[in-house]
């Protein structure tokens, strides 16, 4: 339904065994693979994964330190809307994490929470606060679709320091 809309799919996503050294940087490749086989069955196109592999407590040196694109930080969302030509203020980030919403909403995006359960830190903040909350991934998209964003001026949110 998103895809029809005219939006495109962008993978963020934490990967915090890179730095615990639970698996190498070179797996994630076979990740996004396994995922684009998967969601192809779909119909469903992914424009493009971007994967932070560090952690401050991670035990591999070469990844364990903050940085910018761990979320909640907005990075690798301000790097695909940099990369992809992508209107944040039209853009909606969908999580299921307040992590996830945290850092759309850093970005200039809607940002949507599907609470399935997965959220472990329910920890209040200035940004942490989703535009909507959905039950699943379906019902996310329906209110994407009929609450479509407008192309707008940069709010306060956007590039907001944490």
């Amino acid at each position: 339904m998103l895809q029809e809309q005219g939006y495109i799919f962008v993978v963020i996503s934490n990967q915090a065994g890179v730095a615990r050294g639970y698996f190498q940087l070179e797996d994630l490749e076979k990740v996004r693979q396994k995922l684009d086989d998967l969601l192809s069955e779909g119909g469903i196109e992914i424009a493009q994964y971007y994967f932070c592999p560090h952690h401050p407590q991670g035990k591999i040196p070469s990844f364990s330190h903050a940085c910018e694109c761990r979320k909640p930080r907005p990075g690798m969302i301000l790097q695909a809307i940099e990369e992809l030509d992508i209107d944040a203020g039209g853009s909606w980030m969908i999580g299921d994490i307040l992590n996830d919403v945290e850092a759309g909403n850093r970005a200039g995006c809607g940002t949507v929470l599907i609470s399935n359960g997965n959220e472990t830190e329910w920890l209040p903040g200035a940004y942490r606060t989703p535009t909507y909350t959905a039950s699943d991934f379906l019902s996310a998209a329906r209110f994407v679709i009929t609450n479509p964003r407008q192309i707008k001026e940069l709010n306060d949110r956007k590039l907001a320091p944490l």
